[in-house]
């Protein structure tokens, strides 16, 4: 293990491990690595620790990541844990920490007929039997359970098989991704496959819109596992039938139709069987390029759809417009198979820097209605003009140009000081997106031949005019507004709002900034003692709520919740912004209302954008209900300022020394420290990290607006609707 690990275990910044190495001669000596990246053996570490009295701080998945470690590669004890996950995800609170209690021997015994009754629904899962050497990781798998849910368990298991990232192609899809891609299949779908399940994302999105009737398959034996072991988890009641397989190669599911087909391919796939799968009857339209492995995938989907039924992929941009796909795709319109395109932005999904697309197909049906035009959703566009609150074609049309990616998130305060909310290179609203996305598909499917287009949004495009040589099925390039759809009118009262909204921000930012910063401590940095957040709960001084995310144990129901209530959101606390959330941003069991001073932490870091991972809930967040991936902690007053304690829990080494994870960080709440401080000088603290965090977002407000009103200056202008001022001071247009 590396010293960060160890510093993450022992509840300590790297700093300290360092420390130790120099100062004491029976720290445990490097036993592998290099002499500028040193290795040591986890055993000795633990029993170092132990020795000087150092409790572990880890989180339970960080305890669980210990213990697989522990047990070295190859032990297979991933694959013999995942049925004990499904087993333990059944038993109650109660019942887990009463396991916690019994001897190794006991809890071995138990544990093994637990799980041997659920092998035959874990594909390639083998009899289960647990050794002395795995009663470490039992416990610890049973602790994860209990305290951070049965999915998260899942997915430690399922890192100590997988390296997903780049280097393997291995991705998840992001929940609120998947929730929007099984929302735009129809109501009433029973029946549903992924032939490309990995982690069953999207399975489990299904299963709660109300899918009864699952399938999935993959090609490698721990993402079916994962699979299953996840929809025993969120859909106990479905049928679910999960295969390991190259569905293109050695189809699992060969005589089996669905109601809808969602799936999430691999990309560029050079080796998906070009050459051995020449004359299959799945081409019907048209032999896949070697080079366009995403097209075999889209005609496996359509095969086993039902007359009728509706495929939903994820797909790379580049499938649009490649010139070796063109004939495949033109096939597709014009055999009505193809119902719409939606672009999303970058940062959406994996790979991070590219925008994927969402295509909706739909299998024709013999003597069914002809399909005459396709729906194009640039919810790219979307992204930014939904963050500016434009809906009108006009003003969609002045909010910027298409193609770049710039994600913005909605629900600012509606004054006008605060109107244009926040922008981040690593998050945006989902929200916003997914309801607009889902109300143009409405539209669309309930009235095809009737439908208004609304201009740098969506349009519905006939199919002749896609059949042209090029058949690029680009969002962008059918949505784009034209100077036709700009009324001039409303575009410069657009102009006349941002430049109001703008020197009303520039006069907020100038007020916040007036905050001096502070005195100088003097020769050196003040110290102070500190505790844990753990330790404060424990004392009494503050209590940590946390909000179920999709997949944890105890889901009532396959159905998404229903709120009536706005919903509290990671980005609404990193961007400033009052509840903007919606159910999309709510797990069914997460009715955690929102309380004025409860300290909000964000449970993911990452992006390096320097955004606040903490605030305090005031009076407008009051009755909110919490969303997904937030901690609330809930500080006693008379102990305990609000803003003192977010002001010192949101600094970069305090969450660093509380994360785990490297592209995706965790933050474990418990082991974030606090100073040790009376209250009257806590309040002193606090009242200046509310400052701080007042200018912070008054500045990323500003920057905002600024780039709102530079973007419908030059569309304007570059599409002749606004013309160049008289004079360099003059205002007029």
């Amino acid at each position: 293990m590396t010293a960060a690990e160890i510093s993450r275990i022992a509840g300590v910044t790297r700093a300290t491990v360092s420390n130790w190495r120099r100062r004491h001669d029976d720290f445990p000596a490097p036993s592998a690595g290099t002499e500028t990246s040193p290795l040591y053996d986890l055993p000795a570490v633990q029993a170092w620790l132990r020795r000087r009295g150092h409790t572990s701080t880890a989180s339970p998945t960080e305890e669980l990541r210990t213990e697989l470690r522990l047990l070295g590669p190859g032990s297979g004890v991933a694959a013999r844990l995942f049925p004990l996950v499904a087993a333990a995800s059944r038993r109650t609170q109660e019942e887990l920490a009463e396991l916690a209690t019994v001897p190794d021997d006991q809890l071995l015994a138990r544990a093994e007929k637990a799980a041997a009754q659920l092998p035959a629904a874990v594909p390639a899962a083998e009899p289960v039997r647990y050794g002395p050497d795995d009663a470490g990781a039992v416990r610890a798998l049973l602790d994860c359970v209990r305290e951070a849910g049965a999915q998260a368990a899942v997915d430690v298991l399922a890192e100590r098989e997988l390296d997903e990232g780049a280097a393997s192609g291995v991705y998840q899809t992001p929940e609120a991704l998947a929730l929007l891609m099984a929302r735009l299949l129809p109501a009433d779908v029973s029946r549903v496959l992924d032939p490309a399940c990995g982690s069953g994302t999207l399975l489990a999105a299904a299963a709660r819109q109300g899918a009864q009737a699952l399938f999935g398959q993959d090609s490698l034996p721990v993402q079916g596992q994962r699979t299953a072991v996840r929809l025993l988890i969120a859909a106990p009641e479905a049928e679910t039938a999960i295969r390991v397989g190259d569905s293109l190669r050695a189809d699992a599911f060969p005589d089996v139709t669905v109601d809808a087909v969602l799936c999430n391919p691999p990309f560029a796939d050079r080796d998906w069987g070009h050459d051995e799968l020449a004359y299959d009857p799945r081409w019907a339209y048209g032999l896949p390029p070697r080079f366009e492995s995403e097209l075999a995938w889209v005609q496996h989907a359509l095969a086993h759809l039902e007359p009728g039924g509706h495929a939903v992929m994820l797909l790379p941009p580049a499938l649009a417009f490649r010139s070796s796909g063109r004939r495949v795709r033109a096939e597709l319109i014009r055999g009505g198979a193809l119902r719409a395109v939606v672009s999303l932005p970058a940062r959406a999904a994996y790979p991070l820097h590219i925008g994927l697309q969402i295509w909706v197909f739909q299998r024709p049906e013999p003597g069914g209605t002809d399909r005459t035009t396709v729906l194009f959703v640039d919810g790219e566009g979307e992204q930014r003009d939904g963050a500016t609150g434009t809906s009108s074609a006009t003003d969609t049309a002045g909010a910027g140009t298409r193609g770049g990616s710039r994600p913005r998130r909605a629900g600012s305060p509606p004054s006008a000081a605060s109107s244009a909310p926040t922008s981040s290179s690593s998050s945006f609203e989902w929200a916003g997106l997914t309801d607009r996305v889902l109300a143009q598909w409405a539209a669309f499917t309930t009235a095809p031949d009737t439908y208004a287009d609304e201009p740098g949004v969506a349009r519905a495009v006939p199919l002749v005019d896609l059949l042209d040589d090029v058949v690029d099925v680009t969002p962008a390039r059918h949505v784009r507004a034209t100077a036709a759809d700009i009324d001039p009118a409303a575009l410069i009262r657009r102009v006349h709002e941002l430049h109001d909204q703008l020197a009303e921000q520039v006069a907020a930012l100038a007020a916040a900034s007036a905050f001096g910063g502070g005195q100088s401590s003097g020769a050196s940095a003040r110290e102070w003692r500190t505790a844990t957040v753990s330790d404060l709960a424990r004392g009494g001084a503050l209590t940590v709520l946390r909000a179920a995310t999709p997949g944890t144990r105890g889901s009532k129901g396959p159905a998404a919740p229903t709120v009536d209530r706005p919903v509290l959101t990671a980005r609404d606390i990193s961007a400033g912004n009052p509840p903007s959330g919606g159910a999309v941003d709510l797990h069914a069991d997460a009715v955690q209302p929102v309380a004025a001073g409860d300290v909000l932490v964000r449970a993911l870091a990452g992006g390096g954008d320097g955004s606040a991972m903490t605030r305090v809930a005031d009076d407008q967040d009051a009755g909110a209900l919490l969303g997904q991936h937030i901690h609330l902690l809930r500080p006693d007053p008379a102990r305990l300022d609000p803003w003192f304690l977010a002001g010192f829990l949101g600094a970069e080494d305090n969450i660093a020394s509380a994360s785990t994870g490297s592209s995706l960080v965790h933050i474990t709440p418990g082991r974030l420290r606090v100073p040790l401080l009376p209250l009257e000088e806590q309040r002193r603290y606090g009242e200046a990290f509310r400052r701080v965090y007042e200018l912070r977002a008054a500045v990323r407000r500003t920057a905002d607006l600024a780039a709102d009103t530079t973007a419908v200056l030059t569309t304007g202008l570059t599409a002749g609707v606004l013309l160049p001022p008289d004079g360099p001071d003059s205002r007029s247009a």
